[in-house]
């Protein structure tokens, strides 16, 4: 049996009821339906609450413990893997084909895109060239639909997705694919996430001139896609995945440990590099959250005893504080320290800046052994004529680092990972179906009420 209803999601990434103030349409679709505040999971991070989002299950369960997390049987730090199989527990497009037949899903964006299950997928994927370039690009299922994506809409701005220029352009560009994924691939389920809120609410914080125009600019953008699919009869849904905060304490929690002696480092000609095999300690930083690796369990207590009393640690989580928070799961760390509210977790590990890794400086999402929110800044007036520079040396064909990140966290603004402490500063969720209105949801009902958007009421 078909589903009833075409539901779109759209994900706009930092919303909270606050900065609705500035956002005509989006209030409109509550108006029109039902605004709800939105619970989240620790750590409320993208890829935790997404996966929970989808999974209607919490991270000791879908195991997905942060954007990024210490893989024990390699010895490594990865975050922002792509590959929906890391992701356990039973996605909502499966569930609706099992409850409802053959239902189409078109995944825009939201993590995790690759090798799932869904019908339609596209998400960022940079072309890396030997010589050690990076180009924009994206990974399309199938691979048509990127093809005529690109024909349509142009390169996807990936530039604008990420990094110091990220802004508007890559989340309109998102919204325009999604306009034309809806008309012409006619998906009953389509997932959209529109990211522009997330910069400039790290760069100056939640209650600065900053945050409001881009709470009115990206209220344009998600606002003509809700109604443009509103107008063709599908139900609209706009959540967010946590709200963004002001911070002012950037919290060395690697240096720590090392100054403990519990973490190691090797060097080479390009810097000092973390040392996972040696180290009987470290921490990979995600926002406000960080996860504390003991390779060692005779280092555990010694960690702790460092961690103890460090500026700007509100909560020190052992096995029974995971469990508490869901977060029990073998890939989350041996401890997990919380943020104070006005603080968050670099992943820095030097000592001396001169000993820093080549890296550091750049946009390296891949190489960072932790989440790095500096990548949204120019390191100074003169950051940006080094980057003309390296593009002009890009351009003769030479190599080139783009070496323009500060080396410290001081002008982060804005950060999130742990719980709000109150609903205005936390994440909300607008619907254009009055009939499905709910009082408040935590992150494990959207599941369930996609479901049931879709058609599948009773039937669960």
């Amino acid at each position: 049996m078909p589903a009833r209803n075409r539901v779109v999601v759209v994900d706009v990434v930092g919303l909270t009821p606050a900065l609705l103030a500035h956002m005509p349409r989006l209030r409109a679709l509550g108006a029109d339906g039902f605004q709800a505040p939105l619970g989240t999971v620790l750590p409320a991070v993208t890829c935790s609450v997404q996966s929970t989002f989808l999974t209607g299950r919490p991270p000791r369960d879908h195991g997905i413990v942060g954007n990024g997390w210490y893989f024990r049987e390699l010895s490594e730090i990865w975050l922002w893997r792509q590959s929906n199989r890391l992701v356990g527990g039973e996605k909502v497009w499966d569930a609706a084909r099992r409850l409802l037949g053959d239902v189409r899903t078109a995944n825009l964006f939201w993590w995790y895109a690759m090798g799932s299950t869904a019908d339609l997928a596209v998400t960022p994927r940079p072309v890396y060239w030997a010589d050690g370039r990076k180009s924009p690009g994206i990974y399309a299922h199938p691979a048509a639909v990127g093809g005529e994506l690109t024909r349509r809409f142009g390169e996807f701005p990936l530039f604008d997705f990420w990094g110091p220029r990220a802004g508007l352009p890559s989340s309109a560009w998102i919204a325009e694919a999604a306009r034309w994924v809806f008309d012409d691939q006619r998906p009953d389920l389509t997932l959209v996430y529109l990211p522009h809120l997330d910069y400039d609410l790290q760069r100056f914080g939640g209650a600065s001139p900053e945050a409001a125009r881009a709470a009115a600019e990206i209220d344009a953008v998600a606002g003509a896609l809700v109604e443009h699919v509103r107008a063709a009869g599908a139900t609209a849904v706009v959540l967010s995945e946590y709200g963004i905060t002001d911070v002012r304490r950037p919290v060395h929690v690697n240096r720590r440990l090392r100054e403990a002696g519990l973490l190691e480092v090797t060097w080479n000609p390009a810097g000092e590099l973390l040392d996972t095999f040696a180290s009987p300690a470290f921490a990979v930083a995600d926002h406000q959250v960080a996860h504390v690796y003991v390779t060692d369990r005779r280092a555990l207590a010694a960690a702790r005893d460092a961690l103890t009393g460090l500026p700007g640690v509100a909560e020190i989580l052992d096995d029974q504080g995971k469990r508490a928070h869901g977060l029990d799961h073998p890939r989350a760390g041996d401890l997990v320290l919380v943020a104070e509210p006005d603080a968050w977790f670099t992943y820095y590990y030097w000592l001396d800046e001169a000993r820093a890794p080549d890296f550091a400086p750049t946009v390296e999402i891949h190489r960072k052994p932790g989440y790095d929110p500096a990548e949204l800044l120019f390191d100074g007036g003169a950051a940006k004529a080094r980057a003309a520079m390296r593009l002009a040396q890009k351009a003769l064909g030479f190599r080139y680092s783009l070496d323009v990140i500060p080396l410290h966290g001081d002008g982060v603004r804005g950060s999130h990972g742990r719980l709000p402490a109150r609903d205005d500063d936390g994440p909300v969720l607008l619907c254009s179906d009055r009939g499905a209105a709910r009082d408040r949801l935590a992150a494990t009902d959207v599941f369930g009420l996609i479901l049931d958007l879709l058609g599948a009421e009773g039937r669960r």
